[in-house]
């Protein structure tokens, strides 16, 4: 079964200095249709005016996961961790017992549009950690690279829940398969482009909640980002 989460359909919060469209609940926006997937519970896609951010605020017992698309997202957080968020680099911050920290543009006049990403950890009252690592586009051209994942294996960084992140970058025709067990599900978010999904279409912005399906089959129709979550069914 594949269910489609079409872009124009998710919730919108304009604040003028931030624009967010919400894939799942968040906020303000509440539909009991649309409150997580599995471990997955935000994708919000956030467009920040140059200067502007989200000022240090608390988080707990949530795997918290950005990923920018243009631009340029400077980080700062309790733990000491201060760092800058460019397209390519996946971060990763557990919040556990409790982290607070801060989100700003890191240019004063450019905007910066990126993905954040909560992920249900497997057990609350973790330890907080930060982690930051860069996948270049070579990695990710014509096939799924891993860039989270329960053990950090291949590089990735860890995310604290069966939750396994690929990521890929397809020039327009360029085809790319996922083998999927039956025991998991999986989400398909489309960054950027658009692709066909098993014969579905799907825009940037588009996500797809996937379950039952043996094999997946993304081909590109323009050059396309998409990143994908194949995560316990055991939720």
């Amino acid at each position: 079964m594949i269910s489609i989460r079409r872009s124009e359909e998710r919730g919108i919060a304009n604040h003028g200095w931030l624009n967010s469209h919400h894939t799942f609940s968040f906020a303000d926006y509440y539909d009991p249709r649309h409150m997580a997937f599995g471990p997955l519970r935000v994708i919000n896609e956030d467009r920040v005016i140059g200067g502007a951010g989200f000022p240090t605020h608390p988080h707990r017992d949530m795997e918290i996961i950005s990923y920018v698309i243009d631009g340029a997202l400077e980080h700062k957080d309790s733990l000491g961790t201060g760092s800058v968020i460019r397209p390519g680099d996946v971060q990763r911050m557990s919040a556990g017992t409790g982290v607070r920290h801060s989100e700003y543009n890191h240019s004063p006049k450019d905007p910066v549009h990126f993905l954040q990403i909560w992920v249900l950890p497997q057990a609350e009252g973790i330890k907080p950690s930060y982690e930051q690592k860069h996948f270049s586009a070579a990695e990710k051209a014509g096939k799924w690279r891993l860039v989270g994942s329960p053990t950090g294996r291949d590089g990735s960084v860890t995310i604290h829940q069966d939750v396994n992140l690929y990521a890929t970058l397809l020039k327009d025709g360029e085809k790319v398969t996922f083998e999927a067990s039956p025991e998991r599900i999986q989400w398909v978010q489309v960054v950027r482009g658009g692709v066909s999904l098993n014969g579905k279409r799907l825009k940037a912005g588009d996500g797809a909640a996937i379950e039952d399906v043996a094999d997946i089959e993304l081909i590109a129709s323009t050059d396309s980002e998409v990143l994908l979550f194949d995560m316990t069914a055991n939720f």
